[in-house]
């Protein structure tokens, strides 16, 4: 069997040789520390991109089948976007800039996390309709058409997929998540236009999309409205004014054979998973380990087998010993015995991470996860 087989017989509960051995990419800083440590050369460091020739590369130096972030790309952002400029620069080198999306950023030089957000743009109606709105129309420069006619002539051995937009997790990106907040008592009326304004152009991707090609082995929506402890926001608010821009999508989907749909939010998403449920998600990924130990199953013991996984693999091993990987190797095979669940380090691999442990947790999966 090839990688694209055994993803699919496992998430569909059939039957298949092993587990496919499965990434989400890595940290900038990881490629530079592995480069300075000899493990990559300098050249196998830049404009790394998710599912491109470099990380195909990297992926098999370190024993990994396929990142599952590998996916046709639809625009479904501010196009144009914004121009990133330089607003303030202090003493200490530290500087304010603006970003693609017109939020602007506390920008430290030695800095590795995501950077504070100042101020921004989007506040009101006004600034909507200024800056924004006409930004989120739906062109055909919006589809990498090149793209599109490579996947019509070729084979593939491993899995890929279309991505399908965000319905509020990139809202949240532009106006910051005290905006949104308050936007949804002070102008719920202005939130609701974002939100259709957003989801249409996500519709309006993939059905051009899927009009010229879907052979597309899952659709992908990526989210990040959650946070350790929660939603961002009322799950309520999510299942009334979310979901049923959802079901629209996974319905277009649906229509063109595609069954498997993957949903990207990082934290603790328990409270929105009926909602993606109910409205034809159907894997969770990357199942963020965290301090409160996300995992499969107990959405598995809600939910039943509509509910698979992609990731729950505890990211940090990488950064102990052989035998914190060999007890993370044993956890897991608990989970993969439920069926439809292939394990993924629980986001991009971490600066803390060494080469020789990443390559031992791959080594490892192959000799455990026969089946």
């Amino acid at each position: 069997m090839n990688n694209r087989e055994r993803t699919l017989a496992i998430l569909h509960y059939e039957p298949c040789d092993r587990i496919p051995l499965v990434h989400f990419g890595f940290w900038d800083q990881t490629l530079e520390k592995w480069a300075a440590q000899g493990h990559l050369s300098r050249e196998e460091t830049g404009r790394y991109e998710d599912g491109s020739e470099l990380d195909i590369k990297i992926t098999k130096k370190l024993g990994f089948d396929f990142n599952w972030a590998s996916f046709l790309h639809p625009n479904c952002r501010l196009l144009p976007a914004f121009e990133e400029k330089v607003i303030k620069t202090f003493p200490d080198k530290s500087t304010h800039i603006q970003d693609q999306y017109g939020v602007i950023l506390l920008n430290r030089p030695d800095a590795v996390s995501i950077p504070a957000e100042i101020d921004h743009l989007l506040k009101d109606r006004r600034s909507w309709e200024e800056h924004y709105k006409w930004r989120y129309e739906w062109t055909e420069e919006r589809i990498d058409k090149e793209a599109l006619l490579q996947l019509k002539n070729q084979e593939r051995s491993n899995p890929y997929g279309l991505y399908c937009g965000s319905m509020i997790g990139h809202i949240r990106d532009v106006v910051g998540l005290e905006n949104l907040s308050y936007l949804t008592v002070d102008d719920p009326e202005l939130l609701d236009e974002m939100i259709e304004t957003v989801a249409d152009l996500c519709y309006r991707n993939v059905e051009y999309v899927l009009n010229i090609y879907s052979d597309f082995d899952f659709g992908h929506f990526w989210e990040d409205i959650c946070f350790k402890n929660g939603p961002l926001v009322s799950p309520a608010f999510f299942q009334q004014k979310i979901g049923p821009h959802y079901k629209r999508i996974t319905k277009l989907l649906e229509s063109q054979g595609i069954d498997i749909v993957s949903l990207d939010c990082d934290g603790k998403i328990d409270a929105l998973v009926p909602t993606w449920v109910g409205n034809g998600v159907n894997t969770m990924f990357p199942i963020e380990v965290g301090t409160w130990n996300a995992s499969i199953e107990p959405w598995r013991q809600q939910f039943g087998k509509t509910v698979r996984g992609v990731g729950g693999m505890n990211k940090t091993v990488f950064a102990h010993d052989r035998a914190a990987i060999d007890a993370e190797v044993e956890r897991l095979k608990r989970l993969v015995a439920l069926g439809g669940y292939i394990p993924c380090p629980d986001h991009r691999i971490p600066p803390d991470a060494e080469w020789d442990l990443v390559r031992y947790y791959c080594d490892k999966m192959r000799q455990e996860m026969q089946l």
